[in-house]
This record gives C-alpha cells, structure tokens and sequence, in this order.
C-alpha cells in the first residue's frame, strides 16, 4: 500500500483519474479500510461541488480575496439553488396534478358506462308516476300493488257490478281522493260526486269510459283516477260515482257510505 494510493481518494471522488489509475485505486480501495472510509466522507462533498459550475467557481476565486463579495456570492449561489430546488417542487407537484387527473379520468372510463356524476352535476330527478289512466288490476291494499296513503274504503253495486277502492288522504285545504274502478262498463261519461253530512253535494272529477270499459273482459286493465275536495274527511257522508246520460241524467254507478 503506497502513499500516492491514500493520496488518490479525491481525484477518484472527483472523478479525475484515467482509466488505468482508476482500476488501481479500486484494486487497492478493496483492501484498505482506510481509504474505504475515507472515500466515504467524501461523498455528500463531491455531491455539493457537482452542483457548481466554472463560472461560480471563477467567482469564488476572485472573491476570495473580499469577505465581504464573498458572502455576498455564496449567498446569491444559496438563493439560485433555492429557486432551483422551489422550480423542481412545483414542476414534480405540477406532474402529480396532472397525473391524478389522468388517473381518475382512467378509472372513471375503465369502471364502466354507468360511471358516478362529476362533481357540480345535479343528478335528474325521476318523474312522479302518473295517477290517472288505465291500470292493472289491483292487488293488496293499494292500487296496482302499490301502497297508497289514506284510509282505504271498498264499495260493489249489488246492482251494477260496478267495484271501486278509494283512498281518502286528510290535507288541509280538504280530503285528497284516489280511487279505482272495475266492472266498469262503456261507453259512458262518469262522474265522482261528494255528499256532505249536510246533505249538500259537489262534484269533484268527471271522465269518459271507452266502448271496452275498465277491469271488464274486454279490457281487463282498471282505471286509477284522483280527485280532491274542500269537505274534511269527518265532513263526508258517502262518496258516488255516477253516470251521466246524453241529456245530464245521473244515475248511480257504485255508492261508498262513510
């Protein structure tokens, strides 16, 4: 182990050496532990001279001379550092913006068709179904199998065959009423009249029924119709769906006393 071998640790460091020497510098690096070491210490100081350029080591050598030049360059060469590591933290963050967007736009394509709303949309909301118009036979204790609000009341004309189911919903401008009708048979004009407790009558909806009728073989569909009134339920005494003739004669269809 010579001394030029110890002497060799920063020009290797620094890169300096030709390719002969390089190679004995590493034959002897393999078995001095001192030279090992010592190479070592070197590593973060060739890391911070790689940093300098020739033009700020000119500098540093003609400040050398002026303390006060010299503080003045080393903190100038600080600051541009600093605006240089600043740059690569927004260009790094800049590329980690860029590439979440990219990515949640590619999870958002991959998850499929039915992908959730962007954020802002206001997602369209489902129209009320219809309450009027031909309807499948009823089953259970609301109309069409559906639960209804209100207290249920059922009627059938021994007479007509006529079957009707309301639902009589307390609000307070009166009583909202839906109702069904089967065994309805056409073709007719109907009407649906409140009786008052006090024997005044009012009539809330009128429709026409077709040549096959509602809930009938021809037409096996019933008909779902609602109406309201100004009576309170308490206030009602019967409800009656009628039948007008050409010439305005009533006459009663289904009667449902309350």
């Amino acid at each position: 182990m010579s001394r030029p071998d110890h002497m060799d640790v920063a020009a290797y460091a620094l890169g300096v050496l030709d390719e002969q020497d390089t190679e004995r510098f590493e034959e002897h690096l393999a078995t001095c532990w001192a030279c090992a070491a010592e190479l070592e210490t070197m590593v973060p100081v060739v890391g911070l001279l790689s940093d300098i350029d020739g033009e700020t080591m000119m500098a540093l050598e003609q400040t050398a001379t002026d303390p006060a030049l010299l503080n003045r360059t080393l903190g100038a060469v600080r600051a541009d550092r600093r605006r240089t590591r600043f740059r690569q933290l927004l260009a790094t963050a800049a590329a980690v913006v860029v590439f979440g967007g990219l990515t949640g736009y590619g999870f958002v394509s991959v998850t499929g068709s039915e992908s959730a709303p962007l954020a802002g949309a206001t997602p369209s909301t489902p129209a009320d179904p219809t309450t009027s118009g031909p309807t499948a036979p009823p089953s259970g204790p609301g109309v069409g199998g559906t639960e209804e609000e209100g207290d249920q009341v059922e009627a059938t004309d021994p007479t007509t065959g006529v079957q009707t189911t309301m639902f009589l919903v307390k609000r307070e401008y009166g009583t909202r009423i839906n109702f069904s009708l089967r065994k309805l048979p056409g073709p007719r004009v109907c009407r649906l009249v409140v009786v008052r407790k006090n024997a005044s009558t009012e009539v809330i909806s009128s429709w026409s029924v077709p040549d096959g009728g509602y809930g009938t073989s021809t037409r096996p569909q019933g008909l779902e119709l609602s109406a309201s009134t100004s009576a309170p339920v308490d206030d009602i005494k019967q409800l009656q769906v009628q039948s007008v003739d050409a010439n305005g004669v009533a006459s009663p269809l289904v009667t449902l006393p309350m």
